[in-house]
């Protein structure tokens, strides 16, 4: 996909401040720090419209992106760092749930996770909240870059595995480093948009095949 326009457009807490209209939604889940932030900005060609954050459990909202006015990446707050306040915590669970149980327009959950290490508690216990609501799912496994290439399939089995991920669940090596993976990821986003949408849903004319 050709990105021509990407805009940072509201931090929500509730549903009378998520933005009006119909576009797609495609929520970004996954622990603090595991690059969600980084995966935004490669995937939009922008270095930094997404804030990436040496402090876990900064993003406390759901933060909306705008791309070409056609969808929105919605960056869910981070699970599963410790030093966030029991609180905070508290906070965050209803606000995920509600926007994840109710939002019409939210056509799947892009769930990252950190190729090089064995998800983790919280990463099975999202993946499977997903599955009981019925939440499509797609698994971006990032930071290939750093791991050798002939250790990838490993890697990718046992992310499958620990997940209890099916054949058919969608899973993208990724690397915000490289590129690796980004033409994937557009191409399974917009299938799960077509899914979701009985396949009346026609990929723009803007929609290419991007540079590596």
């Amino acid at each position: 996909m050709k990105v021509t326009q990407a805009e940072f457009i509201i931090s929500a807490v509730s549903p009378k401040q998520y933005p009006d209209g119909s576009l797609p939604e495609l929520a970004l889940a996954g622990r603090s720090n595991v690059g969600k932030s980084s995966f935004i900005n490669k995937m939009i060609n922008r270095k930094n419209l997404a804030r990436t954050s040496s402090k876990p459990g900064k993003t406390q909202t759901l933060n909306y992106y705008l791309i070409n006015k056609e969808l929105y990446f919605v960056d869910l707050p981070g699970y599963g760092y410790a030093k966030v306040s029991k609180t905070e915590k508290e906070k965050w669970g209803p606000m995920m749930e509600e926007y994840l149980q109710t939002r019409a327009p939210l056509k799947a959950v892009i769930q990252v996770v950190d190729i090089r290490h064995t998800p983790t508690k919280d990463d099975k216990g999202m993946f499977e909240y997903l599955k009981h609501y019925g939440i499509p799912i797609i698994v971006v496994a990032t930071k290939a870059d750093k791991i050798p290439r002939g250790k990838w399939q490993k890697h990718i089995k046992e992310v499958r595995t620990t997940l209890g991920m099916e054949k058919s669940d969608p899973l993208v090596l990724f690397s915000a480093e490289t590129g690796q993976g980004k033409d994937e990821a557009w191409s399974v986003i917009w299938q799960k948009i077509k899914e979701d949408n009985g396949e009346r849903h026609e990929s723009p004319e803007s929609i290419q095949a991007s540079e590596s």
